[in-house]
């Protein structure tokens, strides 16, 4: 991701390296607690609808990516030439496979298994897809059609859903789509029955969510005066998060199926939230405080990506059966016997302990690499 850089002397917003790098270590630490069933609340999802703190990591870090966009697509003079072509697909490709790949490593009975029961979805995959699909429409259409463009991608999303089954799990088209095209074999099953949260068809909304990150890039950049720039993004931040939650009432706002009232209500928390990071980070100067954040930035998808990995590693690559025949694998282990004894025996402290230590462990390779201007781009 290119560096977030603003003004035409491309001085640094700080803020904006803090948004992003705060966003990927709570998205690792939501993805990597001690132990599923213990989990504080603030750090687990709403069961179907409804918006915990949690809820807002994934949009808050697309929305990160489409400010991203626009600083990266300025070489480009925001046109769509065969440079910028070619650099969208191959980034599109590259981050649809890497998550293709981290499905593909679990245990399976046989080596066709990783095959026949590939997830073919995920976060990644929905990053990629994201990017891709926004990327292409920033770049051949002018700003109003984006804006009546976006707006129509989220009143036909909504319709489209109400005329083919609602909202609910069982019955959304949002689910009924990824089985017919994908199979039951090839979907998440983490909701009790085959069902993707990081469909198709609800990737469609999750585009306008990206576009709302591009735009606002172009706000930040258009208005030189940071005073003015911060009551524009947390006054259209308001009216963006007070008209989601208006649309819940008839449109619940939730993240499984990223509906447009949950990409309205984000969006808008989004804005306000990097509006009052820009207020006291860039405009009055409190900085000191912020250079974990902007180290764990440096390198988002990289860092992501390996804790992925880790994750996995630690599941799936060490386990062992116990003296009862229990499969054992080394995650549960070190929470059982390390994480819960060092947090006096609280599982649910042992559960946050275990996170919060990988999450010190990444940081500390994400400054190896930031101290050696070593930035992976993925």
């Amino acid at each position: 991701m290119a560096d977030l850089l603003t003004e035409k002397k491309s001085k640094r917003l700080v803020a904006l390296d803090v948004f992003r790098g705060a966003t990927i270590a709570l998205m690792i630490t939501v993805n990597n607690p001690g132990s599923w069933a213990h989990i504080y609340a603030p750090l687990k999802h709403a069961e179907w609808f409804g918006c915990t703190p949690t809820d807002l990591v994934f949009p808050f870090f697309l929305f990160i990516v489409g400010v991203a966009m626009w600083i990266s697509f300025n070489k480009f003079n925001h046109q769509l030439t065969p440079a910028a072509g070619k650099k969208i697909l191959r980034r599109t490709i590259l981050i649809f496979l890497i998550g293709l790949g981290l499905n593909m490593l679990r245990p399976v009975d046989s080596f066709a298994e990783i095959f026949t029961k590939l997830r073919i979805l995920g976060v990644l995959q929905r990053i990629a897809l994201c990017y891709g699909v926004a990327s292409v429409m920033v770049l051949i259409l002018d700003k109003k059609t984006v804006f009546r463009v976006a707006g129509g991608m989220l009143f036909f999303y909504w319709l489209l859903l109400a005329a083919t089954g609602g909202y609910e799990l069982e019955s959304t088209l949002a689910r009924k789509f990824d089985l017919w095209i994908l199979g039951a074999n090839h979907v998440y099953h983490g909701y009790g029955v085959p069902f993707d949260p990081e469909g198709f068809v609800s990737t469609i909304p999750a585009i306008v969510t990206v576009i709302f990150g591009y735009f606002t890039g172009s706000l930040i950049t258009a208005e030189p005066d940071r005073k003015i720039l911060v009551k524009n993004m947390i006054g259209r931040g308001i009216l963006f998060a007070a008209g989601g939650w208006l649309w819940g009432l008839f449109f619940p706002i939730g993240k499984p199926i990223w509906t447009s009232s949950y990409v309205l209500y984000t969006g808008g928390l989004a804005m306000i939230v990097l509006g009052i990071a820009i207020l006291f980070i860039d405009i009055m100067g409190y900085k000191k405080w912020t250079k974990p954040f902007v180290v764990f930035g440096a390198n988002p998808l990289f860092i992501f990506v390996l804790s992925g990995l880790v994750a996995k590693t630690l599941v799936y690559l060490f386990r062992w059966k116990d003296a009862a025949g229990n499969v054992v694998t080394l995650k549960g282990w070190l929470y059982t016997h390390v994480f819960v004894p060092l947090a006096n025996g609280s599982p649910i402290n042992g559960s946050l302990l275990f996170a919060l230590t990988l999450i010190v462990i990444y940081w500390l390779i994400c400054d190896v690499l930031y101290k050696k201007k070593i930035f992976i781009k993925i």
